[in-house]
């Protein structure tokens, strides 16, 4: 009985790999099963916390070492496609400077995906939007040290 339930199982699971493949690519397919940059980061520069219009909540955390990004992680509490695209943010901001992740958007984040579901797009956008506001935060903070040791 249990080979039968193992073999169903096995088989079950396959599908569900054969078609989140199809919909989220290689690319997203792998980091749909084994996402990196996952966890909070308690000595981050910059960070964000975002919920987006499907109720997901996406976090990003970026660690700064003479202006480039040396560390990024995010946390989502979001599906499988929150997963994916704040898993590409964090890796897209390693060793960029400010200037460069302000030019990462949800349609970057899209066209490093290649193939990704249209009702799940906005997961790109919510991870590109908690990305800049998370640069934003760092920015706030590197001025307002710059201002405090001019005074």
């Amino acid at each position: 009985m249990s080979d039968k339930l193992d073999d169903f199982v096995n088989d079950l699971q396959g599908r569900i790999f054969e078609e989140t493949r199809a919909a989220y690519g290689e690319l997203g397919f792998e980091r749909w099963r084994n996402p990196l940059y996952q966890g909070a980061m308690q000595d981050a520069h910059g960070r964000a916390r975002l919920k987006g219009t499907c109720g997901d909540t996406m976090q990003l955390f970026l660690k700064f070492e003479q202006g480039r990004v040396v560390s990024a992680s995010y946390l989502t509490d979001g599906c499988g496609a929150s997963t994916v695209c704040g898993s590409l943010a964090a890796e897209m901001a390693h060793g960029c400077t400010p200037e460069a992740i302000a030019d990462i958007t949800g349609e970057t984040i899209l066209e490093l995906l290649g193939v990704f579901p249209e009702e799940d797009r906005h997961c790109a956008f919510l991870a590109a939007a908690t990305l800049q506001e998370a640069l934003s935060d760092y920015m706030r903070h590197t001025i307002l040290d710059a201002d405090s040791r001019i005074k």
